[in-house]
């Protein structure tokens, strides 16, 4: 039997999700276990890591396990992905024995591994971990693609700690502004977890070439409809922050510009107020702010937002340690 796999959220019920929330606040409240007593998990970084590496590699060790942490192409072997290539180029081995051969020896495996950046057709495929998935004989785990699903768990829990029931609170995803053009993966992650808790969801952003690829739109507007939520898109920012309860911020590339930033760049510079200021902030309904870091001070949100009590980054930050041990035990059964 194939193993279940933890690549998206949309792939959970919403009964599963708050089993895993409900799993990570016991561990929040008593963080050992021996739950990965005798079990390894391979961590693989195509791309730098500070919160998802420790907190994954803390995670095992808490619950009684062993985090292997290995670089593609940097100390380890460069990975092949492609079906029928000829491999006489830089990569050194093919990902059909990279995956199972690493499922021979651990009991989980996952996978950080961000888009190209040029062509949003060919990064949309997703086409890495899907991969891992497709040939591991153990359960594999998003450690952020073109979604973060650990980061999801950890926004939602964080909200719940703040606000209890989350249940039609007006929530506002806000790009902001950043001098290069960023993965959608957060905002993409950030849409499906908020429409999915029953949220009021308002994807705020400059022009409609910011909007959110049409598959997340889709699943968006599905999650609202099936827990008594709303999606719609804004381009007003003092209409989609007025009586908000929480803004959570983060800049992304504009997906028609993929792989012609330049142009993109004149859009961009001329939306640096999408900026989270305390005047913003004050519309909305007392309402919290976060961000998944890490944050550009000052770029993305100002020091007054970052340093008030409103803001839940941290919490959020910290979540992560705890919904992971929750997916991990899940996966290995223990959960």
């Amino acid at each position: 039997m194939a193993p279940r796999h933890f690549l998206t959220t949309q792939d959970y019920s919403r009964a599963e999700i708050d089993a895993l929330l409900v799993q990570a606040a016991e561990f929040k409240r008593s963080p050992g276990g021996r739950h990965m007593a005798g079990k390894s998990i391979a961590l693989l970084f195509f791309n730098p890591s500070m919160r998802t590496r420790t907190s994954f590699e803390l995670g095992a060790f808490q619950l009684g396990g062993h985090a292997v942490v290995l670089q593609p192409g940097k100390d380890a072997w460069p990975i092949e992905f492609e079906v029928g290539s000829v491999m006489d180029g830089d990569t050194e081995e093919h990902i059909a024995e990279v995956a199972r051969v690493l499922s021979r020896y651990v009991d989980l495996i996952a996978v950080r591994a961000f888009p190209k950046f040029q062509d949003w057709a060919v990064d949309r495929q997703d086409t890495v971990i899907k991969a891992f998935a497709q040939y591991a004989t153990v359960p594999v785990i998003n450690m952020e693609t073109i979604t973060h699903p650990c980061q999801e768990l950890a926004h939602a829990l964080a909200l719940k700690e703040h606000l209890g029931s989350l249940q039609n609170k007006k929530y506002v995803l806000t790009w902001t502004y950043h001098p290069k053009p960023l993965n959608t993966a957060v905002a993409n992650s950030a849409l499906l977890i908020a429409t999915k808790m029953g949220m009021d969801v308002t994807l705020l952003c400059p022009t409609p070439d910011y909007v959110l690829d049409e598959r997340y739109m889709a699943y968006g507007r599905l999650n609202a409809e099936e827990n008594g939520g709303s999606l719609k898109v804004s381009h007003d920012i003092e209409e989609a922050y007025s009586g908000a309860d929480v803004v959570y911020a983060k800049s992304w590339g504009a997906l028609p510009y993929f792989g012609r930033w330049e142009q993109e760049k004149p859009i961009r510079e001329a939306n640096k107020h999408f900026i989270v200021d305390e005047a913003k902030m004050a519309l909305t309904n007392h309402g919290l702010f976060s961000h998944c870091l890490p944050l550009r001070r000052n770029v993305k949100a100002t020091d007054a937002v970052m340093d008030s009590p409103a803001c839940i980054a941290i919490d959020e930050a910290e979540n992560r340690l705890h919904v992971q041990k929750a997916v991990m035990a899940s996966l290995l059964g223990q959960g």
